[in-house]
């Protein structure tokens, strides 16, 4: 395919593929399908127990079944055509929808059935995120990159708040998982329209040391392990996402249209990151740009966790998702500019148990630490814990710190 030199189009450059816009489409609705269910699974369980430990619960239900299919899955999406996997995937995702729908029109008050299907959903969320990531085009990586995080964020604003509003126009979850059923099976048919055929790719045998390629890799490229872990610890203990339907019900005092509200507030920040750096993208100090960005994501978790003001909560949420998609995109681009595309699914793998470690473990951390020493003390010491973070990586990772053009970064040849 001929790609425009217009300079004019250079922020949009990724979009003059046509299948990377028809993968984006598809993402956009699988994601905001996501979101606003999640909006209704952690209304529906607070309201069913009350305790922010069971908030905790849904994470860690989605994050257990990655310890155990994050390599499998990385393996799949180098050994099979992507497309067709995730296509499987997001006809998983429906099922999940499906499922969580009937459990809600029975009216049932056992959160226990919906922790199975949040099992289910994180066996599904394993495959999808290798063959999702490794079918963004390799020109324009960057670019792209930066794109696929604003396609995401678009999704995770707009997804809360259509399921906070549904949730609280209907009176109960059911509407919000019947409308997540109906985008998801629009995801498929969307994914139906990428013609691109996947390029040939020397198939490994299914053993051992294939499917612990990734992890080899990743452990042999400083820069590479410094950035993606420093994702994980920052995260994992500055993430306040889980709580937030006690904050929306106890301490701001709103219904289920302010849950969303504040669910979206990240994802506008984010955005609104992502699009600036598509096309303003970060030309030097990228790895000191990186760490101070971290830092304000630490800052803002703190300011949002003592706010007792729904705006002033919004502001910092909106920070919180600015300073993290910093790192987002210059992780991303680090991962898969520097992978090759024949191990880039088991790579990305890797990467994606460490994002699910940070996101669904950080909320059953949340959980726990709120059920210990209450909500604000959680979140807040949460904070605290990811500008610690920020200093022990400094020193652990001196050459994260140093890293200065994107482009120019030297990684290591992989050595069998």
């Amino acid at each position: 395919m001929a790609i425009s030199r217009d300079p004019r189009l250079a922020g949009t450059v990724a979009f003059t593929h046509r299948d990377f816009t028809v993968y984006a489409i598809a993402r956009f609705f699988i994601v905001a399908s996501l979101e606003m269910q999640s909006v209704a699974v952690g209304w529906q369980v607070y309201d069913i127990t009350k305790r922010p430990l069971d908030l905790g619960l849904v994470g860690l239900a989605q994050f257990l079944p990655g310890i155990l299919f994050f390599l499998p899955a990385g393996h799949a999406a180098d050994r099979f055509d992507r497309r067709r996997v995730l296509m499987l995937c997001y006809g998983g995702f429906a099922v999940c929808s499906g499922l969580l729908l009937a459990i809600a029109l029975q009216d049932a008050r056992s959160i226990h059935p919906i922790y199975a299907v949040l099992v289910w959903l994180g066996v599904v969320r394993c495959f999808n995120g290798p063959a999702s990531r490794a079918l963004v085009p390799e020109e324009h990586f960057p670019n792209a990159v930066a794109w696929n995080a604003s396609v995401f964020q678009g999704a995770t604003i707009l997804g809360p708040s259509v399921g906070g509003l549904v949730y609280a126009l209907f009176r109960g979850p059911a509407a919000v998982y019947g409308l997540a059923l109906l985008v998801s099976v629009a995801a498929m048919f969307s994914t139906l329209r990428i013609r691109a055929q996947a390029p040939r790719r020397r198939r490994e045998p299914f053993s051992a040391r294939a499917v612990f390629a990734g992890f080899r890799y990743i452990w042999r490229q400083r820069l590479i392990l410094g950035s993606i872990s420093l994702d994980l610890f920052a995260v994992l203990l500055g993430g306040a996402v889980a709580l937030l339907p006690v904050y929306a019900r106890e301490i701001l005092r709103t219904g289920p249209w302010g849950l969303g509200l504040l669910r979206s507030a990240p994802g506008v920040g984010a955005a609104s990151m992502a699009i600036l750096l598509a096309h303003r993208p970060i030309e030097r100090r990228a790895g000191a740009i990186m760490l101070w960005c971290v830092a304000g994501f630490g800052v803002f978790t703190i300011v949002f966790g003592i706010s007792h003001s729904l705006v002033l909560s919004l502001i910092s949420l909106f920070l919180v998702g600015a300073t993290d998609m910093v790192s987002v995109v210059i992780r991303g681009v680090l991962v898969q500019i520097a992978t090759p595309d024949e191990m880039r699914g088991r790579v990305t793998s890797v990467d994606m148990l460490f994002i699910g470690a940070s996101n669904q473990l950080g909320e059953f951390e949340s959980g726990v630490t709120a059920h210990w020493f209450g909500t604000v003390p959680a979140v807040v010491l949460g904070g605290v814990g990811t500008l610690l973070v920020i200093g022990i990586w400094t020193w652990l990772f001196p050459d994260l710190r140093r890293a200065d053009q994107l482009s120019g970064l030297e990684i290591e040849p992989q050595k069998d």
